[in-house]
């Protein structure tokens, strides 16, 4: 058999030397659980045994909502790019270790002290550590409780599947300060709600709630308050149980053949499929249904 890095293609191949740096222990409601602290208003969760695979990238800075100021969009940058070359992840759940909130968007407290280069700088940034976001290899879950406004939005809208609390609030407020969504919402938006939809919420800065996020598509599951981590949590473990190759092609299949036409799109599908037929994962799958028995994916 052809050794992997032949197989995959070199966009999805991750050094696991950032992935080998010490973990850290914590005790908690999860026994076992593994933390990183990235930096202190982001961290990284790993969790173990068989949620081993699932990722946690956790946003805590209650004293600003979670507003993302330049240490935290350091600790977002970091957190990515460790997550990225993790090769042990398969799916990252995105949350918030602060009761109620999810994101508030941009520190306008630290925004007002910007000259307009450093302003320009830091959108740019953010823009980038979204796009990087949206890059990884392996899907992402953001799960919502609470207001996600701003570049909190833009944040949660740059994963694969969103989850939220009824409660839950959404805006893009930025046309009310006289700009636009800069990290990528004026794109990604239309893209997932539609254009005419997008346009309301961004010229508006209306807030929806949870159930109207559902309603035009902006969520993939709307659940009682307080619940969203857990149904997060029950889609990362649906996923962590399928081929971790497969998972990884099947979001490049769909994310690089969206931006083409379908002819084309057709045949980057036939280029994801073709990397995974002579992999270890595909035999065993197939084993595993004739054997009538859970299979044993080892991601080669």
């Amino acid at each position: 058999m052809p050794p992997l890095r032949a197989l995959i293609a070199p966009s999805l191949l991750r050094s696991s030397s950032a992935a080998a740096a010490p973990f850290l222990r914590r005790s908690g409601s999860r026994r076992g659980l593994i933390i990183q602290a990235i930096s202190e208003p982001v961290r990284i969760e790993r969790l173990p045994d068989s949620d081993s695979g699932i990722i946690e990238l956790r946003l805590d800075r209650p004293e600003a909502k979670n507003a993302i100021g330049k240490e935290m969009l350091r600790g977002l940058q970091n957190a990515i790019e460790r997550i990225g070359n993790d090769s042990s992840a398969n799916v990252v759940v995105v949350s918030s270790l602060v009761p109620r909130i999810f994101c508030a968007g941009a520190d306008l407290k630290e925004r007002k002290l910007m000259n307009t280069s450093e302003v320009e700088q830091f959108v740019n940034s953010l823009r980038s550590t979204f796009s990087s976001l949206e890059a990884l290899s392996v899907p992402t879950v953001a799960a919502i409780e609470g207001a996600a406004l701003g570049g909190g939005l833009e944040m949660a809208i740059s994963c694969d599947l969103r989850v939220c609390g009824e409660e839950s609030t959404f805006s893009l407020p930025e046309t009310g300060l006289a700009i636009i969504p800069g990290a990528g919402g004026t794109q990604r938006l239309p893209r997932i709600v539609g254009r005419s939809a997008a346009k309301e919420l961004i010229l508006t800065g209306r807030r929806i709630n949870g159930k109207e996020a559902l309603s035009m598509g902006l969520v993939n599951y709307c659940v009682p308050a307080g619940e969203a981590y857990n149904k997060a949590l029950h889609i990362a473990r649906d996923i962590n149980q399928k081929g971790p190759l497969a998972i990884r092609m099947a979001k490049q299949a769909i994310n690089k053949g969206m931006e083409v036409v379908m002819s084309s799109a057709l045949a980057v599908e036939e280029e994801c499929y073709k990397q995974l037929l002579d992999t270890e994962d595909r035999l065993e799958g197939l084993a595993a249904f004739a054997e009538k028995r859970k299979p044993r994916y080892l991601g080669i």
